[in-house]
């Protein structure tokens, strides 16, 4: 079955290295170094998950995969959502053993929040926080800098001031591709549907569930505001691709589920909106685009807008491993290369 899109999106269908501070764009003249062109980067996210009361297996795994990425000297690396599981407290310490690790690596490291951080700290078995309160902790301690993470950080772009708004939506340029990265969390993306607020497993009063509601909605149209944005910026440096890299899951169909779609499933009704401005600016870009995620924890990569009979060429969808899975993705970028971007899953030794 077709995907859950807008008739705009389907209209629309139819027809470093290089790295600057500040706006966090390279000159124009780096698209001709190929040493700029041609670089890889790691992808990994969701872990380690630890489940109150038993053995931690997977923290002592972390540094086994940092010490992997290191050794591999890629370009940078991005984390994509969820440093915990989402049936443990979302303490103060979480987040600074978080920033810890991403402390450790080498080469620049970039956070994009999950919801398993904020949008899920409602929980009783989380410690029943405020979800409003633990993402603007988040962002007044892991967003407060023009700088990513790492040892050797680079420039990135936020889109509202650091520590403030907005601050965890992250954009840089390196070599020939634009990197967008955007907090659209799993959970619905913190949206809440009348009638699914008061929980025996929650502390969350319908004052609270209207105010994250309101929260998706704003969110929502900075995000697609900032993706837009990115790809005029992408077109105007020519880049050869884009990269949009997110937590969530969105509910994409899956091919052998002809008969039925996923989407219309309640639950992913918070990702259409960014979903059909992401198909639009796909279908109007001349590169290639990749959409990256977490949340459910399988690798695979795929293409998997729209449906069989309305393919849409350039683009492509790659999850991460998660938990108890505790791997890495390589992505090797070659501007040269039909399709820019290739995967490559990597299987620590040991994990």
């Amino acid at each position: 079955m077709m995907q859950k899109y807008s008739a705009k999106a389907y209209a629309a269908l139819s027809v470093a290295v290089g790295l600057s501070v500040g706006v966090a764009f390279a000159d124009s003249d780096d698209r001709d170094n190929d040493e700029h062109r041609r670089f890889s980067f790691a992808l990994w996210g969701d872990m380690p998950y630890v489940t109150p009361g038993a053995v931690d297996t997977q923290s002592p795994k972390i540094p086994r995969l940092i010490a992997d990425i290191n050794a591999a000297k890629v370009a940078f690396t991005v984390f994509d959502g969820d440093i915990k599981s989402g049936s443990s407290l979302c303490s103060n310490d979480v987040y600074t053993t978080a920033q810890g690790y991403f402390n450790t690596f080498k080469a620049p490291m970039v956070y994009i929040p999950g919801d398993n951080e904020w949008t899920d700290c409602h929980r009783k078995n989380n410690g029943g926080y405020n979800n409003l309160e633990r993402l603007t902790y988040i962002r007044q301690t892991m967003t407060v800098s023009p700088f990513s993470f790492g040892q050797r950080p680079f420039a990135i772009e936020r889109q509202g001031a650091a520590g403030g708004l907005y601050a965890e939506n992250v954009r840089w340029k390196y070599g020939d591709a634009v990197f967008v990265g955007l907090n659209v969390p799993g959970s619905n993306n913190n949206l809440v549907k009348p009638g699914e607020c008061i929980s025996a497993k929650s502390v969350r009063t319908q004052a609270e569930c209207d105010a994250d509601t309101a929260e998706y909605l704003a969110r929502d149209a900075a995000n697609i505001n900032f993706l837009k944005e990115s790809f005029e910026k992408a077109k105007a440096e020519h880049a050869a691709g884009v990269m949009v890299i997110v937590q969530a899951d969105p509910g994409f169909d899956l091919p052998e589920t002809e008969t039925f779609n996923e989407r219309t499933l309640p639950g992913y009704e918070g990702y259409t909106a960014f979903l059909d401005a992401l198909a639009a600016e796909t279908a109007a870009y001349n590169g290639q685009v990749v959409l990256v995620h977490g949340d459910t924890h399988f690798f695979k990569v795929d293409k998997p807008l729209f449906d069989q009979a309305n393919l849409l060429k350039n683009f492509t969808r790659v999850e991460t491993f998660g938990s108890p899975n505790i791997h890495w993705v390589k992505v090797l970028v070659d501007a040269h290369s039909r399709n820019v971007f290739t995967f490559q899953p990597m299987m620590v030794p040991g994990n």
